[in-house]
């Protein structure tokens, strides 16, 4: 891990991202306490937190594995972390049944936790872990095992329990569709730091790193120098050809290298050249990709350069779209997103 510095708002739905080894789930680890930071400080309400137990930090975590206990039964499996702390009986059941009917198993309170599908295990844990009240709940991947449909019931329970609860939740993900479907905020992760941090809106919108717009997958991503200016936008020289951008972040000076993105859902296709101010590529088909109610058209550019294009089906059935077919892709000027310098 690299110097590390996070501030998590209280009540706050925060996502952890990152490819494999990043350090987001090692970082979850340091904040519920199951790993050490070699240097700086976890501070929680203002306190320092790096010396206490796990047991007494009040940030359980659900597991990807979820690690109920098969000797247990549901209700016994909710109660477990109240019976360790020495709670009575009768009210160790009476929280253990209210969390359970708030998760809509109350049916399943007598049942073998082998005997439950996997969306009811899943919501076995989350009770398991609500049931002490925390102020902060860990996450680490707990839809991975989950089956597509499952997947997105479950990321509507997650998000409509955490704004009712006001629990602040940090939730470690692959999922780019969990992540930006749920979060208030995301945090990118790339060998151990931040690459970048913000609404989802604003990271889909105006990644700061070529890391981060290549790690979403979704914008086509152009390099090049400053050749020149047309009118009020810079001229870009790339494998492309020249491309002209809108230089409203920051001054282009001729002969400066910059790298620039246009997000997939912003470009246009059409089998003949676009008429307007735009920028155009030629390219040809290479695959489609069908997800829900939208199409992916990756193509490929006489450089080779990869594009990509997201279409409803609607939009797609304006041009015919096959594998080696030729087509323009084309975007306004202003489409274009301008990656800082350092980055």
């Amino acid at each position: 891990m690299q110097d590390l510095d996070l501030t998590i708002q209280k009540g706050e739905f925060l996502a952890i991202m990152g490819s494999s080894g990043c350090g987001k789930t090692t970082t979850l680890r340091m904040l519920a306490g199951l790993e050490a930071p070699t240097e700086g400080e976890i501070r929680l309400r203002g306190q320092r937190i790096n010396d206490l137990p796990t047991w007494s930090r009040d940030t359980p975590m659900v597991w990807q594995s979820l690690a109920l206990f098969p000797f247990l039964n549901v209700r016994e499996n909710v109660e477990f972390s109240l019976r360790m702390r020495g709670m009575a009986s009768a009210e160790r059941k009476r929280r253990a049944m209210h969390w359970l009917d708030r998760l809509q198993i109350a049916e399943f309170a007598e049942r073998d936790v082998t005997q439950l599908s996997g969306g009811q295990r899943q919501r076995v844990a989350l009770a398991r872990s609500l049931v002490t009240e925390p102020e902060i709940l860990l996450l680490d991947e707990p839809l991975s095992a989950l089956d597509a449909h499952l997947k997105v019931r479950m990321q509507a329970v997650l998000a409509d329990l955490q704004r009712q609860l006001g629990i602040t939740f940090v939730y470690v993900t692959h999922s780019h569709s969990e992540a930006f479907s749920m979060a208030d905020r995301v945090v990118i992760m790339s060998r151990g730091r931040i690459e970048q941090v913000g609404s989802p809106r604003d990271i889909h919108g105006a990644p700061r790193t070529r890391f981060v717009a290549e790690f979403l997958g979704s914008a086509n991503i152009f390099s090049g120098k400053v050749i020149g200016r047309d009118g009020a936008h810079a001229v870009v020289e790339t494998a492309s050809g020249r491309l002209r951008v809108d230089p409203a972040a920051r001054a282009l000076s001729a002969g400066e290298p910059v790298t620039f993105t246009v997000s997939g859902d912003r470009v246009s296709l059409s089998a003949t050249p676009p008429a307007g101010d735009l920028n155009v590529i030629q390219a040809k088909v290479v695959s489609e990709e069908f997800v829900g109610a939208t199409t992916t058209v990756h193509m490929e550019a006489a450089d080779g350069t990869e594009l990509k294009a997201q279409k409803s089906h609607a939009e797609l059935a304006q041009i015919e779209i096959r594998t080696g077919q030729p087509v323009f892709v084309s975007w306004p000027v202003q489409q274009a997103h301008l990656l800082p310098a350092a980055a």
